[in-house]
């Protein structure tokens, strides 16, 4: 039986994907092992959100083929789609698999065993040639309580900044009922919880006539999941009608994931943000005058190109205003085959050093803030896996607004829903509860 060891780089649709993979390899005969360890293939799917993550990309390929020399190993995804002549090039790369090629990896491993070793490429024209959405599936998850779900692919937005649609191709989205089979196959190995994904998630449907809210209601339908989570929202999505029908959902976790990159209207039609600071800022009332305390996050960007004190002034006092539970904060970096990369007036690494610190004080004193409203409030809690927290064992979980909770209990409670009271904190970011 040959062994295969599978690394993901990146995002969440990433890790599906991976997933997805490696029960086509299991379901092909091969006994999967870490990546630590000495196997026949090794897959890493790659990241190319940045420079770095191109490096990193390569680093692991490296890595695997030193690991043994033998190996098959393969690289798939958004490196391969973006440095595809680079990578054709790299002696380390037995498999080139690009993104909507990822279904086909046993055949082409079949393809490349039978070859004796010459190197084997499946690499499509993502970006002109009309692709359909790639199906792939998955019977269980690496988590034990949460699943994600990849509903959607491609980006049709071009932020000067990014490179995912050059990657990842046009919209495309997954047949409804698709997904449905995929949720009640998690549901019926005992998943509770599921996430939907997407690497333009708001964009769900618009290729096909469905939308995003008709999908998340027949998601709600199906029985055995409790709670539905939704990956990373544009805030032009949020309307009255899209908040009140998912605040009919008993399921719907309202914790939301808007993206802002910038807090500046200047800074944002720079970066082709396709929104202004007031629009983003109604889409956040609608969700909090129809939900209790909704956990809102966010990704910001300091020091993008042309960022003057003014305007990250401007990002900072928005910020304070619209007040998050979490801000993921970035230092912008230059990514090459972008507009933004060759724009005028790069801001110096010292200041957006000095810019992203600011921001993460901030985002870490709001952040307290919003954990603290729980306290002496019941919740319910889907819970996990235990932890050692001064010697002592907790069973750790998350409420439906994903703040993380521990609870002392002598019952082994994985995957298991409690309610119970909030006490106080237990460490920076963890919250204790009497059940």
């Amino acid at each position: 039986m040959k062994k295969a060891a599978l690394h993901n780089l990146g995002c969440k649709v990433n890790a599906y994907e991976t997933e997805a993979m490696q029960q086509m390899l299991e379901e092909a005969g091969y006994e999967i092992v870490p990546f630590s360890e000495k196997a026949d293939v090794y897959v890493i799917n790659t990241c190319s959100v940045t420079n770095m993550a191109d490096r990193k990309s390569r680093q692991m390929l490296h890595r695997a083929k030193k690991r043994n020399p033998d190996a098959a190993v393969v690289a798939a995804g958004c490196y391969v789609q973006t440095k595809e002549n680079e990578a054709k090039c790299d002696e380390a790369i037995d498999i080139l698999i690009g993104n909507n090629q990822k279904k086909e990896l046993v055949e082409r491993l079949d393809a490349f065993f039978a070859g004796r070793g010459e190197k084997v490429e499946a690499v499509v024209d993502i970006n002109h040639e009309k692709q359909a959405f790639e199906e792939l599936t998955l019977d269980h998850a690496a988590e034990h309580t949460r699943a994600f779900i990849k509903v959607q692919d491609g980006c049709n937005q071009f932020c000067s900044y990014c490179i995912i649609p050059y990657a990842r191709g046009r919209v495309r989205s997954r047949n409804v009922q698709n997904v449905l089979e995929e949720v009640k196959r998690l549901a019926a190995s005992g998943y509770q919880e599921v996430v939907l994904t997407g690497i333009h998630l708001s964009s769900y449907g618009i290729d096909c006539g469905e939308s995003l809210l008709h999908l998340i209601q027949m998601v709600h339908q199906v029985e055995g999941i409790r709670r539905i989570r939704l990956g990373s929202l544009e805030p032009r999505i949020v309307t009255e009608t899209f908040a009140e029908e998912l605040a009919k959902m008993e399921k719907i976790c309202p914790h939301f994931h808007l993206s802002l990159q910038s807090g500046c209207d200047a800074t944002l039609a720079r970066m082709n943000r396709k929104y202004t600071t007031e629009e983003y800022e109604n889409a956040c009332s609608i969700l909090r005058k129809n939900f209790t305390h909704p956990a809102i996050t966010t990704d910001v960007i300091v020091g993008f190109p042309g960022e003057t004190e003014e305007e990250f002034a401007q990002t900072k006092e928005y910020l304070k205003r619209i007040h998050f539970y979490e801000m993921h904060i970035f230092k912008y970096s230059r990514r090459q085959g972008t507009r933004a990369a060759v724009m005028e007036h790069q801001v110096p690494e010292e200041i957006k050093t000095k810019r992203s610190a600011q921001l993460l004080a901030l985002a870490e004193s709001m952040s307290r803030e919003f954990r603290a409203y729980y306290v002496g409030k019941e919740e319910e809690v889907l819970f996990e896996e235990p932890m050692e927290v001064d010697g002592e064992t907790w069973y750790t979980g998350y409420t439906k607004e994903y703040v993380k909770i521990a609870a002392k209990t002598a019952e082994p409670l994985d995957n298991v829903m409690k309610r119970g009271r909030v006490e106080a904190a237990l460490t920076d970011e963890i919250y204790r509860m009497k059940l």
